[in-house]
């Protein structure tokens, strides 16, 4: 199932990120595609403000790998833009965080082909027509679900 949705600004792209937030299960691989500037850490943003989290949302460019614990509730973010090898991820201590249920948001996960889990759900962020779009493909059956109930909204 593939779900498109306009997003007029940035508002509406931290309101994606909510929405997500609100529908997501508890374990969830989610693959973020689009260029540089595209909104990917904007929706990240909102995702974690929605899950009660306060501080900035910078980028994880340079450390690649930013976990957040909320409570019941753990996310982390990658950035893989800068990753130069995939087997990197081993030693930023992927594994470690691979064994409980977290939300994992992956900006450019391409570029860790082979050490990443599968995704539930690719979420691609693209200019077209003058307007930002946001497409969302389920890759799994939670992935399915969630683009359902986010199509649902």
């Amino acid at each position: 199932m593939c779900l498109q949705l306009s997003l007029p600004d940035a508002a509406a792209t931290e309101g994606l990120g909510a929405r997500l937030a609100r529908c997501a299960p508890a374990q969830l691989v989610v693959f973020l595609y689009g260029d540089l500037g595209a909104g990917k850490t904007t929706l990240v943003r909102g995702l974690l403000r929605q899950l009660g989290h306060r501080a900035p949302v910078p980028s994880p460019t340079y450390t690649l790998l930013e976990p957040y614990d909320l409570g019941d509730r753990t996310v982390l973010h990658l950035d893989l833009y800068r990753l130069a090898d995939p087997e990197e991820l081993d030693y930023l201590g992927l594994r470690d965080y691979l064994v409980r249920p977290l939300i994992m948001l992956v900006e450019w996960p391409e570029r860790g082909a082979g050490m990443l889990p599968a995704s539930d759900l690719e979420l691609w962020l693209e200019y077209a027509n003058g307007q930002r779009l946001a497409r969302l493909v389920g890759r799994s059956e939670a992935g399915e679900r969630l683009v359902q109930r986010l199509g649902n909204r």
